[in-house]
């Protein structure tokens, strides 16, 4: 028999990994919508003038996507290590410390990629060398999303 107690795993302490997993995909599916929308709007008014730009402006809006599916892999990670029974209140902190940190850094990143995505097509329709600073400039903001989920995934591992 082991010494654990019944106040080792409170009732409530699933509600913060709850919590977690629904700030993880809730926050980073934010800013992946406003880097598509906001890209998206940049996209729709280069295309006007330059139709043949459309499909190399996409870049911006994948992007984007990608900031969803960090949140999404950090949330299904926390809810399939939901237990009822056995779920220490550390564990609930852990995994919402996981999800805020994943959610709200891919909404930052979110808002990065859609501003200079915008811009960047918009700019890259009048001067086709601006694209290589726009893919540069994506990337260094994507990859805010990216610490956002390397600190998730290690916070989960705790």
């Amino acid at each position: 028999m082991t010494d654990e107690k019944v106040d080792d795993y409170p009732i409530y302490a699933p509600f913060f990994g709850v919590m977690g997993a629904a700030s993880a995909i809730i926050f980073s599916a934010l800013g992946a919508a406003y880097g598509t929308a906001k890209s998206g709007t940049g996209i729709a008014a280069m295309s006007v003038m330059r139709p043949e730009l459309i499909m190399k402006s996409i870049i911006p809006v994948v992007m984007a996507g990608i900031i969803a599916i960090y949140g999404l892999v950090v949330a299904v990670l926390i809810a399939g290590g939901l237990e009822p029974t056995r779920y220490s209140l550390f564990k609930g902190f852990v995994h919402l410390g996981a999800g805020l940190a994943v959610g709200f850094s891919g909404l930052a990143a979110g808002f990065a990629i859609g501003i200079v995505g915008d811009a960047g097509v918009r700019g890259t329709a009048q001067q086709p060398r601006l694209f290589v600073g726009m893919i540069l400039i994506l990337i260094f903001a994507e990859v805010l999303g990216l610490y956002g989920l390397i600190v998730a995934i290690y916070l989960y591992t705790k």
